[in-house]
């Protein structure tokens, strides 16, 4: 089998992108990013504005404060810094969504408030020319501009997902009171990105042709569709996100449209106390006050994605290149130690079940099978002398940034396991092959590293739900002060 074929692909299905559904115009992730940059924007530029306005107002209504109009616009720029950050630490802690938006009005008044009265201490503290009338004018200006431009900014957005520009579409699986409360808070909560088209009631009893959301505007109506739930049905909706709204629903029966979410390729989220609390590899999620759970989806951030492919093409090249001459003796001392190659070529399960092969100098005689366990202690009769020291010192791992290069490989990431041991993994362990494995990570920094992968999760879960470039970053540090000579 070639390098660039997948390993059992059955079972690594789950670790593959969804391209069955219904893509919106513009993908959910992306719409979202730019309309946080755009309110970002038009939040700095409502509060500048504020400034400006409330300056000429007190010249209009008699007095007499002049101030250079570059310290005027230098005051609304304060303003607007000071505002957006305000904002953006309550709404990063907040949440991105609440009903009815009463959360993101709260956030409108009090927040510029705030951003006024720091920014007359600011003005105070720096003796700057700016009138205390306008600073009360912007007090109660600012609040109200913010207002405003909040809810023509929620206007457009609205109007956007009635186009399909960055939306979801979501069916929700059963028709209770649950289900009602689920379709209305995604219909208010339009910054979630999560448009329910379409319920689920597989009691045919309770069915209806359509069902409204709660509240007093009953402006929209969705079809309520006779089960049973199937993977053609969900296909046939569209459907990007199914919601189980069954909260007293037993385990046997969530598992039975797991599997159908599954077939369809569709993600899946559930209500909280519908799941066992060991179940591994789900996260909750609030939706208003819903708690839901879904399974641990890897988001491989395209800013991310490229900043860490264009470090580890960098490094990689420019290691290659620098340490060539000692590479080279290495591999010459391995060829006079012991009879065979340097170099140690195996196959390993990589990204989404995609076999490649990993380079290792060879640190154990020829004798021994390719694919047998690794050694787990020093004294291995089946590892060499030279052997010993270079994986005493982890040289043996240097031809791995060929790999690296090449793209089958990163510098930071799980560790890429063997054909005979992936194939007995689980669903928990399945998850690691949703990213490119690497050379170094937390689980060779971990005190458990003498332990097989497969035993200890837990360290290559929380990198994958937690990865940042600056966290890949720490761990490389780390690697080269702390875990260099620490290999068997």
């Amino acid at each position: 089998m070639a390098a660039s074929e997948s390993h059992v692909p059955s079972i690594f299905t789950d670790a593959i992108a969804d391209n069955q559904a219904r893509r919106p115009v513009i993908s959910r992730d992306v719409f979202r990013r730019g309309t946080i940059l755009l309110q970002l924007v038009a939040d700095f530029l409502t509060c500048v504005t504020a400034a400006l306005s409330a300056y000429f107002l007190q010249l209009r209504f008699g007095a007499h404060a002049h101030c250079p109009i570059k310290q005027v616009a230098a005051v609304g720029i304060l303003l607007g810094l000071l505002a957006v950050l305000l904002l953006q630490g309550k709404s990063a802690s907040d949440g991105h969504a609440s009903l009815l938006r009463i959360r993101e009005t709260e956030l409108a008044i009090r927040t510029p408030i705030q951003a006024v009265l720091l920014l007359s201490l600011i003005t105070f503290l720096l003796r700057l020319n700016y009138p205390q009338t306008a600073i009360l004018i912007a007090l109660g200006l600012t609040p109200i501009l913010l207002i405003a431009q909040k809810q023509i900014f929620s206007s457009v957005l609205h109007f956007l997902q009635a186009k399909g520009h960055g939306v979801d579409r979501v069916v929700v699986y059963g028709a209770g009171d649950t289900g009602k409360r689920i379709v209305s808070t995604l219909l208010y909560s339009p910054r979630l990105g999560l448009r329910p088209v379409a319920v689920i009631e597989d009691d045919s009893a309770l069915a209806r042709s359509h069902m409204f959301q709660l509240g007093y505007r009953r402006c929209h109506a969705l079809p309520v569709q006779c089960g049973p739930i199937t993977p053609a049905l969900l296909k046939s909706l569209g459907c990007s996100l199914l919601i189980v709204a069954m909260p007293h629903a037993c385990l046997d029966d969530l598992t039975e449209v797991m599997d159908i979410a599954k077939q369809a390729g569709t993600p899946l989220a559930v209500m909280s106390g519908s799941l066992p609390k060991e179940r591994c590899g789900w996260e909750s999620i609030e939706v208003d006050g819903l708690q839901l759970t879904a399974p641990s989806l890897v988001s491989e951030r395209r800013c991310y994605a490229f900043a860490k492919r264009a470090v580890d093409l960098i490094v990689s090249s420019s290691l290659l290149v620098l340490f060539a001459p000692p590479l080279l003796l290495i591999g010459l001392m391995i060829r006079l130690g012991s009879p065979g190659r340097a170099l140690f070529v195996q196959k390993r399960v990589g990204k989404n079940g995609k076999l490649f092969n990993i380079y290792k100098f060879r640190s154990m005689y020829t004798s021994t099978p390719q694919y047998d366990v690794s050694p787990t202690q020093s004294s291995d009769p089946r590892i060499t002398r030279l052997g010993k020291f270079l994986r005493r010192t982890s040289l043996d791992e240097l031809p791995q940034l060929i790999n690296v290069f090449l793209g089958d490989m990163t510098l930071v990431g799980p560790r890429p396991e063997m054909p005979f041991i992936v194939d007995r993994y689980g669903d928990q362990h399945r998850r690691r092959l949703q990213v490119v494995p690497g050379i170094t990570g937390l689980w060779q920094l971990s005190a458990d590293r003498a332990l097989p992968i497969h035993e200890n999760m837990e360290y290559d879960l929380y990198y994958i739900r937690n990865r940042t470039f600056f966290m890949d970053i720490a761990i490389l540090l780390h690697t080269l002060l702390f875990a260099i000579g620490g290999g068997v």
